[in-house]
């Protein structure tokens, strides 16, 4: 099936929230990595979300020029291409973009996409995140505004993030903190500023002491109950219910009953980035050691090339990346889920 179009995309999320289950979003840096997360998509029959960030994207671009806009552009016509060959849907999607970089990276996108839409195509990519929790929620907003309405126009779903997330991504860091709660004003504010719908589709990444990087269960205090919070008191103002649709940031180490609560909650995309990484690294480093006379030329010898040839670890890599990938569909519920 091809990437998911602009009304797939919509769908996937309704199902989600309707059925309290929730898409991996699957951070890459290559087209293996890709492949490795169609592969799991298709194995788990699970559709699911492929997303860049803006490290991701620099580094796809090449090291000769590092240019972002090249590199996810590239990697997204790619992924257009070989996501045909697999079963499942599948939404394009770039993660945090902070404000320093958006002129060099979300607004060319979504001026790319907008062409596109005019020409009467689809979109490159089907969502793009706006990460403003460094500013103040004022700011945060008053950009979010602009960017919600350039992404209306490309038919693009904006993804906005209005509190910090602990610890660091690709450069943007907070410190584990009380200030990793959002507030119900906060959502209030929220609504007010970027509307519920009615100015164009955004997700909600909203803060419950969610930490980027790598810990184990009971490291970090996660209150994914405080979703509800926030439904119900943004609900009660302008009565719509479950208004939101909201992105679990830094789940690496969650349990499975936070998990739980935040898909009760409304949490309809998950990000996974460290655990995947690890998956598709530790496949090779094994082969690395296994076979170290054949991946080096130790002490002058020939090496075997069956052994440092990149298929050969790199078909291991995506094995193993594609198998976390299954486990965060069963995971998260969108397991067998697949639109037909």
């Amino acid at each position: 099936m091809p990437i998911a179009t602009p009304e797939i995309y919509k769908e996937m999320l309704d199902r989600a929230k309707a059925g309290k289950f929730a898409y991996p979003a699957i951070n890459v840096t290559s087209s293996q990595t890709v492949n490795a997360a169609l592969r799991g998509f298709a194995e788990a029959e699970s559709d699911g979300i492929i997303q860049i960030s803006t490290g991701g994207a620099e580094f796809l671009g090449g090291q000769y020029n590092k240019d972002m806009v090249t590199g996810a552009v590239a990697l997204a016509e790619y992924a257009h291409i070989v996501a045909e060959k697999y079963p499942v849907h599948v939404a394009l999607h770039t993660d945090h973009c902070p404000k320093d970089k958006l002129d060099d990276y979300v607004r060319p996108l979504l001026a790319l996409s907008e062409e596109r839409v005019k020409a009467g195509g689809n979109p490159l990519f089907q969502s793009h995140m706006w990460d403003g929790s460094a500013e103040s929620l004022a700011d945060n907003l008053r950009i979010a505004q602009d960017l919600l309405e350039q992404a209306r126009r490309a038919n693009v779903v904006l993804e906005v993030e209005i509190t910090p997330t602990g610890g660091e991504e690709d450069g943007v860091s907070h410190e584990i903190n009380d200030s990793l709660y959002t507030t119900v004003d906060d959502a209030i504010r929220t609504a007010e500023a970027l509307g519920l719908g009615e100015k164009g589709r955004y997700l909600l990444a909203a803060s419950f002491g969610n930490v980027h990087g790598v810990y184990k269960p009971g490291n970090v205090v996660l209150r994914p109950e405080l979703l509800k919070e926030l439904n119900e008191g943004v609900a009660a103002k302008f009565g719509k219910q479950a208004p939101f649709d909201f992105v679990f940031h830094g789940g690496s180490g969650s349990s499975e009953e936070e998990i739980r609560t935040a898909l009760e909650n409304g949490v309809v995309k998950m990000n996974i980035d460290t655990d995947t990484q690890y998956a598709f690294t530790r496949p090779v480093a094994d082969h690395m050691f296994r076979h170290y006379d054949g991946v080096l030329k130790v002490d002058g010898e020939l090496g075997d090339k069956k052994q440092y040839d990149p298929r050969t670890w790199g078909k291991l890599a995506e094995a193993g990346m594609a198998e976390r990938v299954v486990v965060a569909a069963q995971n998260l519920g969108s397991a067998g889920k697949k639109i037909k």
